[in-house]
């Protein structure tokens, strides 16, 4: 769900920049865990080589979900050779289920990530829904006290996903060779 412009919230000087399910703290750490529902690319040169790349790494890795192959591709040395200049999203302005945002006075987007079910994405996305109504009903002089939270997720969660051992360390220390 998109709660406020998130342009402001972009880098200038990025090429590709993506929403997290897990932000570590730095839009240039590699170790963050992007999610693919939230992309921001500009088209040129190197963002069309890296598109090329990952489609390309499907077949390499076609056991694995798009999202997937790129948390393994996001260390291979092509991405530093093409140039392209990748950023991570902090969950403070693109927040989602799996790790919401803190702030509703800073949130731009909610992505209704890390969740198994219609039925159970439905319901946290009407929940989300109704606790930004709540929170727009506020003045403006408690907007600023922080005083609610998201009460999502609740049929969603980090917690619900059953978690994969990437053989990206391992990648990594093959294409360094």
């Amino acid at each position: 769900m998109w709660f406020r412009d998130p342009f402001p919230q972009f880098y200038l000087d990025a090429d590709f920049q993506i929403a997290c399910d897990h932000f570590i703290g730095s839009s240039d750490d590699v170790q963050n865990r992007p999610n693919g529902g939230f992309n921001y690319v500009k088209s040129n040169n190197r963002s069309i080589e890296f598109y090329k790349f990952w489609y390309s790494s499907h077949e390499t890795y076609s056991e694995y979900h798009d999202q997937d192959v790129l948390n393994i591709i996001k260390f291979h040395p092509f991405i530093m050779d093409i140039g392209l200049k990748m950023k991570f999203l902090d969950t403070a302005y693109f927040g989602g289920l799996c790790e919401p945002s803190k702030d509703l006075n800073l949130v731009c987007t909610m992505h209704a990530n890390c969740c198994f079910g219609l039925d159970s994405k439905l319901h946290d996305l009407r929940i989300m829904l109704q606790d930004w109504k709540q929170y727009m009903s506020l003045p403006a002089s408690l907007k600023g006290l922080s005083i609610l939270s998201w009460t999502v997720p609740q049929n969603c969660s980090l917690d619900s996903l059953q978690h994969y051992d990437f053989p990206a360390k391992d990648l990594q220390e093959g294409w360094q060779d």
